[in-house]
């Protein structure tokens, strides 16, 4: 029977193809979507993955992101190197400012100043050069998305002479660091010549970046330095939270991929619905052919699951190979750099297939209950 069954459905070609690239395309988008969405939230807790030796950052009571801070005075840092638990304890600035290269065109950047000592809160990698470049005077190191939005020529930037507050910046790096959510232009350099390059108020330490003591609860630590000191302490994973939860919060990138999410649930539905009730019109004959014979209802319920099952599976497998090909396609693109897909999204978008199929199966295969056997006759 179930052998009966696909050869009725892979007999309509037509209707065959119309079916699976409904599954498929329904499957595609809500996959795409998703992953796009994911991997764009991410990019709010980019500035904290970027600093992979941080177990707390410390800051102003009022700061909420890496992007979203207040400063606090240099005497923060004394205060947090006097908490039990605390191993390491170094400054952190991230600031903003505008940078003229040598074209004479203006670019808004972000300065990070990292410890002199330590050149703690460097990214992990470098794509170019080596961190001790920092070591010559005004220089700085650039994230190699920043390289393509400053030098679309595709010139190499080592050497190349920047523009910063009238002071000058050497290029004598480049950093393998996550874009930001924005994707803007990074500079780092050194605590002490960020200051330079960043005018600004009394206070200018953004963060302090610490190390927990081996042995050492991040979490209580976090809560000891907050209680002694009165300043907001989050732990790596906690920091990294606030700054997907800040764009989710702020912005209307949530509704409107959900918008896109849910119209390609509605338009898989209304595709495979459709071309599955005209393939379950078109062969209602047949079926009544079974039921004259004496197969029961219960027996074409299978066959029609089965063909659904048939249509779902290949569609469904379909729709991820196109969403795995299209981020692999543009896996070369600056701006979806570490695009990668979530292991839970694949399921949300089977989870959805089988809403699909399940519900316009049911739909089509109430035409054939209802079938007389006396109906193939007429």
């Amino acid at each position: 029977m179930l052998w009966i069954a696909i050869r009725m459905l892979t007999g309509d070609k037509t209707k065959f193809y119309g079916l699976l690239f409904g599954i498929a395309f329904s499957t595609l988008l809500i996959t795409q979507q998703l992953t796009i969405f994911v991997n764009l939230i991410e990019r709010g807790a980019s500035g904290v993955y970027n600093v992979p030796t941080a177990d707390i950052w410390v800051m102003d009571e009022v700061s909420r992101t890496t992007d979203v801070n207040f400063p606090m005075p240099a005497t923060a840092l004394d205060k947090v190197r006097g908490v039990a638990g605390v191993a390491w304890a170094v400054p952190h600035l991230r600031a903003n400012a505008s940078v003229r290269t040598q074209d004479g065109d203006l670019e808004g950047v972000g300065i990070v100043g990292v410890d002199d000592a330590t050149l703690i809160g460097l990214p992990k990698r470098m794509v170019e050069g080596s961190t001790s470049a920092l070591a010559q005077p005004d220089t700085v190191l650039i994230d190699d998305v920043g390289v393509t939005n400053l030098f679309e020529n595709g010139n190499d930037p080592i050497g190349e002479r920047l523009e910063l507050n009238d002071q000058r910046a050497v290029i004598r790096g480049v950093a393998d660091s996550i874009p930001s959510f924005t994707s803007q232009v990074v500079l780092y350099t050194k605590y002490s010549q960020a200051l330079r390059y960043v005018p600004g108020t009394r206070n200018r330490m953004t963060f302090v970046l610490v190390g927990a003591a081996e042995g050492e609860n991040p979490v209580a630590l976090s809560a000891r330095i907050t209680e002694q000191t009165g300043l907001r302490a989050r732990t790596r994973d906690e920091f990294a939270q606030d700054g997907v939860d800040f764009i989710i919060e702020n912005t209307g990138i949530p509704v409107n991929f959900g918008i896109t999410v849910v119209l390609g649930f509605i338009v898989g539905v209304a595709i495979v619905g459709l071309t599955f009730s005209l393939f379950i019109r078109d062969n209602i004959k047949q079926f009544g052919a079974l039921k004259a014979i004496g197969v029961t209802n219960r027996k074409i319920a299978t066959m029609v699951a089965a063909q659904a099952g048939m249509v779902g599976t290949i569609g469904y497998g379909l729709g991820v190979l196109g969403t795995v090909g299209f981020i692999y396609a543009f896996s070369g693109v600056p701006q979806f750099k570490g695009f990668y897909i979530p292991w839970q999204i694949p399921l949300i978008s089977l989870v959805a297939v089988i809403v699909i199929i399940a519900l316009t199966g049911w739909l089509a295969l109430r035409d054939v209950m209802n079938t007389e056997p006396a109906a193939v006759f007429r």
